[in-house]
């Protein structure tokens, strides 16, 4: 009897250690499915974080003065006016750049009128590192191009620091902050326009379309797509980079600082003009 008893309790001692094994080992299965859920999950919020601090931008100002002059072309000489040509003599050294200066203007709505859509009207924003020259779509989005004219008008745009750079998923450089921190606003907000539809690499490169910190919150920030990029249909398209796409390019290739105020670009970049006309060469 007592040895029956002892064969039955080592029956038992095995099966409950063959209990204990598989719970142990469907416990680190479970710990380990939890650990890559994690690191996904973490993944996808950090990339939400990245585009939504990249293309979101405040407007803090309250509007405080009405718009006192309106756009006036600049004086130019002559460039191709075909959307797709980008120069490639415009990249070349950049120069040290000049201290970004904080704008305090405000207005309460953009001064001056519609651009018209034939001839086309080109913003070229000098930098410190070369000419960018935009070919402005007037005809799909004409308040946009307006209120850009206007500020490039009042030097709401000169020694303005290009101040964030996205180097991984989208490929913008980001200005216009009146701040040159990506806080604030010319005083107004733009209704959204020519949105683009969903899709892949929906914001080709040498887009340039207006940042936002939600529906018909556009103000002055706007970026540069300088490689395909898909985003969200969700920000104004308002012109395309005719020439100076590779001044860009250049800069995205030196790279993005680490900590405080990242992703800020590597290779530091100014507005230093940004000028109107019919007819501006890069």
């Amino acid at each position: 009897m007592s040895s029956s008893n002892k064969r039955e309790r080592e029956l038992a001692r095995k099966k409950y250690e063959r209990q204990q094994e598989r719970r142990a080992q469907r416990e680190a299965q479970r710990k380990r499915r939890n650990q890559v859920v994690a690191v996904v999950a973490g993944l996808v919020i950090v990339a939400g974080a990245v585009l939504a601090v990249v293309l979101n931008s405040r407007s803090d100002d309250s509007a405080t003065a009405s718009p006192s002059a309106s756009p006036s072309a600049s004086t130019s000489v002559s460039a191709s006016s075909s959307p797709s040509a980008t120069s490639t003599a415009s990249a070349k050294a950049c120069a040290a750049a000049p201290t970004p200066t904080t704008k305090t203007q405000t207005w309460s709505a953009p001064g001056g009128s519609p651009l018209p859509a034939t001839p086309p009207t080109f913003m070229k924003l000098a930098t410190n590192c070369g000419d960018i020259v935009i070919q402005m779509d007037a005809a799909k989005a004409p308040k946009t191009t307006q209120s850009m004219a206007f500020l490039a008008a009042q030097g709401f745009y000169t020694d303005s620091d290009c101040f964030r750079l996205t180097v991984t998923g989208l490929f913008v450089l980001q200005c216009g902050s009146p701040t040159n921190d990506g806080q604030g606003g010319p005083g107004y907000t733009l209704p959204d326009e020519n949105l683009p539809a969903a899709g892949t690499n929906n914001y080709p490169a040498g887009t340039v379309a207006m940042a936002n910190a939600g529906a018909g919150t556009a103000g002055s920030q706007f970026f540069i797509v300088y490689k395909d990029t898909t985003l969200g249909s969700d920000y104004t398209i308002w012109g395309k980079v005719v020439s100076g796409l590779d001044v860009v390019q250049k800069v995205a290739a030196a790279g993005v600082q680490t900590g405080a105020g990242a992703p800020a670009p590597n290779q530091k970049t100014v507005i230093t003009k940004a000028t109107i006309g019919t007819t501006l060469a890069g």
